[in-house]
């Protein structure tokens, strides 16, 4: 196991012991996979983990007081909505080993792509009158793990909202609409938002139905996210930066667009498919429907 060299004295690995990762559901709680093929942006995620830890060894082994007060944190990291935060902290001023249970739900709507899971034991307070080789500042790791999750899901992978469009200024009997704001350096999660009308209940059972779609629903799915496929392709074709030397930041929505161009288009450049879109749209619309595969059960 590689292990960071701190600048301070850490306690041995075996001062805290965790159990694997659980993820609560309807049917009960399983281990953690390695990966979410169905999940989609409107599935929230119930977490649960038991953390024992050694105070008085983490303490001592640390070279710290014995009532130094030491916090169990638990942080997630999205890739997909480039968002994190704190899940979960438990303040630790007892004695002697205890027992934690790390617990906190998700919101779907904040996570996508590959989801991090860091649980760390840190120092609470910053400490003064310790050794030099001490821990002394506030949020000094003592011990930490980290564990991934890939979230995929046959739904269009970005935040969508279920409105009335007939209180809006779109069509009332549109299905869908891929709203796309901002430039190709914005973050895609602020940059991006599938707007669904809840008078259409085909589509939005589609999508309540995402985690096991019925053969309908993957018909639907399939068409929005063909759609939604060609607007993004579109809207990135229509900026001159958008290029095979540009070099957008990760999480952003032209880094986004270039991976979805690639996978459409693999081999393909930027300037050709720019060049077919403008001299011959009914042709490029063909090509796309052809890359997004419409219709075909993977």
């Amino acid at each position: 196991m590689t292990r960071r060299v701190l600048p301070y004295r850490v306690p041995s690995e075996d001062v805290v012991t965790a159990e694997a990762w659980r993820l609560v559901t309807a049917d009960g709680d399983i281990d953690l996979p390695e990966a979410l093929p169905d999940w989609d942006y409107q599935m929230d995620l119930n977490l649960r983990r038991v953390v024992r830890v050694d105070l008085d060894r983490a303490r001592a082994q640390a070279g710290l007081p014995t009532d130094t007060a030491l916090v169990l944190a638990a942080v997630w990291t999205a890739t997909g909505s480039n968002l994190s935060g704190p899940a979960r902290h438990v303040r630790l001023t007892d004695r002697g080993a205890r027992t934690v249970e790390l617990e906190f739900r998700l919101p779907g709507a904040d996570l996508g792509g590959l989801l991090m899971l860091d649980t760390a034991l840190v120092l609470a307070e910053r400490q003064n009158d310790v050794r030099p080789s001490s821990p002394r500042r506030a949020g000094s790791v003592l011990w930490s793990d980290r564990k991934f999750l890939r979230l995929q899901g046959d739904a269009p992978q970005f935040p969508m909202a279920v409105i009335d469009f007939a209180l809006t200024s779109f069509p009332d009997h549109a299905a869908w609409h891929l709203q796309i704001s901002g430039s190709l350096e914005g973050a895609t999660m602020g940059s991006l938002l599938l707007l669904v009308n809840e008078k259409n209940t085909v589509t939005t059972t589609a999508f309540e139905n995402a985690g096991k779609p019925r053969p309908v629903d993957r018909i639907v799915l399939s068409a929005v996210y063909a759609d939604a496929a060609r607007v993004m392709i579109e809207h990135a074709l229509t900026h001159d930066d958008f290029a095979e030397d540009s070099d957008f930041p990760v999480g952003s929505l032209g880094a986004t667009m270039q991976s979805l161009f690639d996978q459409l288009f693999p081999g393909q450049s930027i300037t050709d498919i720019r060049l077919r879109q403008r001299q011959s749209p009914a042709l490029f619309a063909s090509d796309l429907q052809a890359a997004v595969k419409i219709f075909e059960v993977s």
